[in-house]
């Protein structure tokens, strides 16, 4: 059997045991990123209510409201999984509903690291200046970039090299 990651998988499962259990571990993996991005929306869309909020100029004020728009896109991206299973619950539609999750947890993820990378922008600007702000925000996007991306596909990279 194929566990979608391009391997094949040494489990003795049905193809229905195998889509409930990367249900399971998909819905522990929205857990952890879910709570995370609500804690960030709501940190952003507490930010008009600041005192300062008022003394942040033209440029700081457009990437604050891109942060809210991607804040929010990235909760709905994240928690759409379980309105997915609700709608699509008891209907023997696993399968469809794992790979619809996975993809939009991916893309979630994406936009999660999008926003905090944007947020870390907004905080040094305000905070130190704009040639900070670049520099942090650049350094944080690389940070995801390679613990998000380039980790993973190496650690797949040198499994595949093992088993050859």
């Amino acid at each position: 059997m194929n566990d979608g990651a391009g391997q094949d998988d040494t489990r003795d499962e049905s193809d229905d045991e195998r889509a409930d259990r990367n249900w399971a571990e998909l819905l522990q993996e929205l857990r952890v990123t879910q709570m995370g991005v609500q804690i960030l929306t709501g940190f952003l869309l507490t930010l008009p209510f600041q005192q300062r909020f008022g003394e942040l100029d033209p440029v700081q004020v457009n990437i604050y409201l891109c942060l809210v728009v991607l804040s929010v896109l990235a909760t709905g991206l994240l928690v759409a999984p379980v309105s997915l299973h609700r709608m699509l619950f008891r209907k023997h539609l696993k399968a469809r509903l794992v790979t619809s999750a996975d993809r939009l947890a991916r893309v979630g993820l994406v936009v999660l690291a999008l926003v905090v990378t944007g947020t870390v922008l907004l905080i040094f600007d305000v905070v130190v200046g704009p040639g900070a702000a670049v520099a942090a925000a650049i350094g944080a996007l690389v940070v995801f970039a390679l613990l998000w991306v380039a980790l993973p596909l190496a650690l797949v990279r040198r499994a595949r090299a093992s088993d050859e």
